[in-house]
Formats: structure tokens, C-alpha cells, sequence
């Protein structure tokens, strides 16, 4: 059974430390015309001054918030999208919440690497079925830059930290906001070695003193990466909007996961999206995993890019390998 939720509100954050390309140039051997002709990323932000997941979450929480018009305390659950949180435990979702000033309130962290958004708000819309009176924030965020390996040119420079939050009740005639119409997720694991993180999980566990390894960090095989990425997030926007009846004319603005403008490019070939209808930021921020389609959603209806009455699809890919896709009617 399939049940619309309304985005009542949302926001971002990023961290104030930018990285350029030029910075790269001083650190690995690249320059900034390699950097933007294979990924169009021009800078990025990154958490150098000690900020967490939990501080990006919280800015942005506090704004969707805000947008929404609802107090913390209306709050009856907490999700937090991420697969670089503060700590193991206790959650990023029970820090926010402590950080909001509540407790009481269902509290927890999903995982699915760069999909983690459009997974969290598939749980979202399964809450608000068995709970139609719950107001639930979900927050995405990843300080992917706490597992990047800055003396390997082949990813550091594909990555910044940011945090997007949204503000989910149960839809109804009178709120205004963007209505959930649909989420489809996807995953196989049967690819995931494909982009790791492998270090510190209990398969590979820390041992006191032990040097860290480059197992601690991102290590993907970008070209594999770049195939099924495309196939599969274009494959699921397709298949999403056929199941609605809808075609590319439909559709006036669809924000992709941020990952690189190659990918952005293909997968907007595949969907014979039009170039002017492709809603993408990466060249500020980069590949922000969790965060890349919340906090593009947030800045496109920020821009006025999204109008009350426009169409969104959204399509996302990651590691796992995830994937999924949604669209809301705003």
C-alpha cells in the first residue's frame, strides 16, 4: 500500500572550511582542469574545525524546523540517515534528539551509504501508515571526510561533508509542502565490494596500537561504480514514473544524487531529461553522500527552482550497492 506524507519543511548546513581544487593541487599531484572536466567539481566543504555529523544534523534540523513551523518538542521521531555518525554508540538520532532538548521519542540511525535520505524517507512514510498523527524529522548527514584518504588523488577530491534535514507529517488538503507520491529502493549486495569502507567494521576490527590501514578509508573501482550507478539510478526514476503514468515532460525539476556531473550527464541522457530541468550543486559542495539530494532539494526550493505545483523526481545511488528514487508533487 502506498501512502503520501508532506515535506512540511527543510533545511541545510555545510561547514565553513572550503576546500578548492587549487588546495588539491598542493596536496596530491592534480590541478583543477582534470578535477572539473571528470567530475565538475570545482570546491567542497569540509568539517576541519571540529564539527560532527550532529552539529550538521542540528543546523539543519533546527531550520527545517523552522520552515515547518513545528517546536522539537511536537517531534515523535528522530531518523538520522548516516554512515559516519559521532560515535557507534550512542546513535547520531539520540544525540540529535538530546541536542533538540527532547527524549521519549523513537530514535535511530539508518545506513545506506549515499541512498541513506530516500531510505529513511521510505521508513518515514511506513511510520506515518501506522501513525498518521506523527511528526518525524529526518536529518541526513555524512562527514565523509572523516574516511578520506587525502594522499589518494582518485577520491579525495570527490567528497565534501553536509547535512539536510526534512520535516514529514501526514498529508492532508489544508498543509501545504511537497507530497510524497512515492519511494522505490533498491539494493545488491552482491556488488558491494565495489565501494568500501571496510576498516573498523567487526569484520576487520581495530587492535590497540594497530596502524591504521587504507581499509579505514573510501575505496571504490570508479569505472565499475560509474556503470551501475548509472543503470541502476536511471533504471529506477524510469521505473517509478511509469508507475504513475508519467514520462521526463512531466517532471520540471529532478535533483540526482550529487556523486559527479559524469553520472549527472548520463543518467539524465537515459531519461531524456532535459539539461534545464537537472537541479545540480556538486560543483559547491561535491559528493556529500547522506546529505547530496536533501541538501539539493533544500537549496533548489531555497532558489525558487521548485514552485509550488512542480513535479520532483529524485534518484540516488550508493554504496552497498543502494539505489532508489521518489517523487513529490510540491
Amino acid at each position: 500500500m502506498n501512502t503520501s506524507c508532506i515535506i512540511r519543511g527543510m533545511g541545510h548546513c555545510v561547514p565553513e572550511t572550503v576546500l578548492t581544487n587549487a588546495d588539491f593541487e598542493r596536496m596530491v599531484e592534480t590541478n583543477d582542469e582534470w578535477i572539473v572536466s571528470r567530475t565538475g567539481i570545482r570546491e567542497r566543504h569540509v568539517a576541519l574545525n571540529g564539527e560532527t555529523c550532529v552539529d550538521l544534523c542540528h543546523e539543519a534540523s533546527v531550520k527545517a524546523l523552522a520552515h515547518a513551523g513545528i517546536a522539537a518538542d511536537e517531534l515523535t521521531h528522530v531518523l538520522v540517515a548516516t554512515f559516519s555518525a559521532d560515535a557507534v554508540i550512542p546513535s547520531a538520532a539520540c544525540m540529535l534528539s538530546h541536542r533538540l532538548g527532547i527524549s521519549g521519542r523513537m530514535a535511530m540511525d539508518l545506513s545506506a551509504a549515499c541512498s541513506g535520505f530516500l531510505y529513511a524517507l521510505e521508513t518515514a512514510r511506513a511510520l506515518l501508515l501506522l501513525h498518521p498523527e506523527a511528526k518525524i524529522l529526518v536529518a541526513s548527514c555524512d562527514i565523509v571526510s572523516s574516511r578520506v584518504d587525502y594522499t589518494n588523488r582518485t577520491t579525495c577530491v570527490l567528497f565534501g561533508d553536509g547535512a539536510g534535514a526534512v520535516v514529514l507529517t501526514a498529508d492532508s488538503p489544508e498543509l501545504r509542502g511537497g507530497r510524497v507520491l512515492d519511494v522505490l529502493v533498491a539494493s545488491d549486495g552482491a556488488m558491494g565490494d565495489l565501494l568500501t569502507i571496510k576498516g573498523g567494521g567487526s569484520g576487520t576490527p581495530y587492535k590497540l596500537g594497530e596502524t591504521i590501514r587504507s581499509d579505514f578509508f573510501v575505496e571504490m573501482n570508479g569505472r565499475e561504480v560509474y556503470k551501475h550507478a548509472v543503470r541502476a539510478m536511471s533504471g529506477v526514476c524510469q521505473e517509478l514514473m511509469t508507475r504513475h503514468g508519467y514520462t521526463c515532460a512531466d517532471v520540471d525539476v529532478f535533483i540526482p544524487h550529487q556523486a559527479n556531473l559524469r553520472i549527472v550527464e548520463a543518467v539524465g541522457k537515459r531519461l531524456n531529461m532535459p539539461e534545464e530541468k537537472v537541479f545540480t550543486n556538486l560543483q559547491k559542495y561535491g559528493n556529500t553522500s547522506a546529505a547530496s539530494v536533501p541538501l539539493a532539494l533544500s537549496e533548489a526550493v531555497a532558489e525558487n527552482v521548485i514552485k509550488p505545483g512542480s513535479l520532483v523526481l529524485m534518484g540516488t545511488f550508493g554504496g552497498g550497492f543502494t539505489w532508489g528514487s521518489a517523487l513529490v508533487r510540491f
